[in-house]
């Protein structure tokens, strides 16, 4: 199939940002969702070709490929479209590491008020006169 090169830049450019790609099982449809210019079948076709030389990984599920770039990819596109070493795709990135702990529900609202709940299952049993401090109707040691 013939593909124009804008098409297959554009699709290539946005496989390479995203570093994955999901494309519904749609021959028909004239516009991909995610992507400006070429057709959903253009796309699908992009990508089974990316896959059969294995730079990409695919998976198939309810109507729709998820398509995972692999480093030999990676490497494929970053020739392909002129790009330095130092840009990755976003799923290849190190995501910003998270604060140690979160605020406490009275340290941020300042209030002196007790926990809405204390204790457990263990004070709920110990309650004095519980009966035989067990489960059903008492008895028990």
């Amino acid at each position: 199939m013939f593909i124009p090169k804008a098409s297959r830049i554009a699709t290539f450019s946005y496989l390479f940002k995203e570093g994955v790609c999901v494309v519904k099982k749609d021959t028909v449809s004239q516009t991909h969702p995610h992507i400006e210019g070429p057709s959903n079948l253009e796309v699908m076709m992009l990508m089974k070709s990316l896959e059969s030389r294995g730079f990409i990984r695919v998976t198939f599920s309810w109507q729709y490929n998820y398509c995972y770039l692999t480093e030999e990819g990676i490497e494929y596109l970053r020739e392909y479209l002129g790009l330095p070493a130092e840009i990755v795709p976003s799923t290849h990135k190190k995501a910003v590491s998270r604060p140690e702990g979160r605020d406490r529900e009275e340290d941020r609202m300042g209030g002196d008020r007790p926990p809405a709940f204390r204790g457990g299952d263990r004070e709920y049993r110990g309650r004095e006169g519980g009966g035989g401090g067990g489960f059903g109707r008492g008895g028990g040691l």
